[in-house]
């Protein structure tokens, strides 16, 4: 009989990507994909470390898998894997812990199931994390993440991820082409493409330094590709997106008015405290350059409270300049300490309290920004791509520009492309809408 084998992914859509990719490595090994909460031979994790959060999460996802079945072989693999290896092979129940390099040769390290008393570690110096290996996500039948990038050079002050993922790397052209086509074969409608800094593709793709291609190179290319409806940059770095990046997505057929740039801080001298790499004055000229060219596009922002040295007045210069911009969400992030990073070095520190109170008002901010950009699109007309769940009788999409929109549930609108007006916003924020009769093909 197959064995079975679960997967529980933590983190970002990346993270998301690979875990689909490390599964289809387990199928074509001949083990069978079940769901989580069920009993499996072997559970893999795919563990993130970005937020405190997701540290104290795994050893609850553990007890998870072993209270589903107490004999399972329990792996964890990804990012938190690679930085501390030896905590997680600690916790009770994992059997085994793969680095960034490691964790796509799995089932290499499967020959033998039996429970270890110790988990067993296998993790590479991460300077050895230099190749690249392609993925990406076909779960979710309507939208699909497609890895371009990996690795990153900056040296933000905060920040772990190139301790976890190694120097920027690039899959080849031909290759996220070549992966974009089989995602357009299973009938998928939308691609999201993810990395650590995608808009440094092009940087090592034939294993050099020097760009072969630009991200532009890569967003025209897969603009070609047949039978993909949508396609979505998912976060970009402000230094990184150009203007004619921004002009080609005015025009492109594929490409959707949906931004996510992250900005961290709206006072210029956190932002030198982080090694950010542009000022403020830059983030409000991209912004500027796609309201110009887009008047309709979404535009989600990123911004971390509490970082060490933040006063009241940098807080508040932070948040007067996203009240004044012209955006549409913000994703808020309390600073966390984070080992070998020169933040957490940094005199000054935020107390918890203050951190949270800066986050709940940016949260609020982001509310009130969010209800504003629906507003503003009502009474237009949209396209919307249905996603598959049946939530309390209603079906969900998203709009090009990212208004989610619901609609009495209705099976056959699943995966499809409908023509709509934007009519009202619900009690719950989000839009109602009216059929236009023509479907989009």
């Amino acid at each position: 009989m197959d064995k079975k084998v679960a997967f529980y992914t933590l983190g970002c859509k990346l993270n998301f990507s690979e875990t689909s990719t490390i599964a289809r490595n387990f199928e074509n090994e001949g083990f069978q994909r079940v769901d989580f909460s069920e009993s499996a031979d072997i559970y893999v994790i795919n563990t993130c470390s970005v937020t405190e959060n997701a540290d104290k999460r795994f050893k609850t996802i553990v007890k998870q898998a072993q209270s589903a079945n107490p004999d399972a072989f329990i792996a964890a693999v990804g990012c938190y894997a690679q930085l501390k290896p030896e905590e997680l092979a600690d916790v009770t129940g994992v059997d085994l812990v793969l680095g960034a390099t490691e964790k796509f040769k799995i089932t290499d390290y499967l020959n033998d199931l039996t429970k270890n008393d110790f988990g067993e570690i296998h993790s590479c110096e991460i300077e050895e994390a230099d190749f690249y290996v392609g993925s990406y996500s076909i779960g979710d039948r309507t939208r699909a993440f497609l890895k371009v990038q990996d690795g990153c050079d900056y040296k933000c002050t905060y920040c772990t991820i190139p301790l976890a993922r190694g120097i920027s790397r690039s899959d080849k052209l031909e290759n996220v082409l070549q992966n974009a086509s089989e995602i357009s074969e299973q009938g998928i409608k939308e691609i999201v493409l993810t990395g650590v800094n995608i808009g440094d593709y092009g940087k090592g793709e034939f294993g050099n330094k020097k760009h072969e291609h630009t991200f532009l190179d890569l967003v025209k290319a897969l603009d070609y590709v047949e039978g993909i409806e949508r396609l979505r940059i998912s976060s970009i770095e402000p230094n990184l997106l150009k203007n004619e990046t921004i002009e080609f997505v005015a025009q492109s057929k594929t490409f959707v008015p949906h931004f996510h740039i992250p900005l961290q801080s709206g006072s210029n001298e956190i932002l030198k405290a982080m090694r950010r790499r542009y000022l403020k004055e830059l983030y409000v000229n991209r912004v500027e350059a796609i309201k110009k060219s887009m008047p309709h596009a979404c535009i989600g922002v990123d911004v971390i409270v509490g970082f060490p040295g933040e006063t009241d007045e940098h807080f508040l210069e932070t948040y007067h300049f996203l009240n004044e911009l012209d955006i549409s969400y913000l994703h808020v992030f309390t600073y966390s300490e984070r080992d070998n990073t020169l933040a957490a070095e940094m005199g000054e520190v935020v107390p918890k309290s203050i951190r949270n109170k800066r986050s709940k008002m940016l949260r609020g901010l982001s509310s009130k920004k969010r209800r504003a950009f629906y507003e503003s699109q009502v009474g237009t007309r949209r396209t919307v791509l249905f996603e598959g769940e049946n939530k309390l009788g209603y079906i969900h999409g998203f709009t090009e520009n990212y208004v989610k929109v619901k609609y009495p549930w209705d099976p056959d609108l699943i995966n499809e492309l409908k023509t709509v007006d934007l009519k009202s916003i619900d009690e719950d924020g989000l839009m109602r809408v009216e059929f236009v009769e023509t479907l989009v093909h």
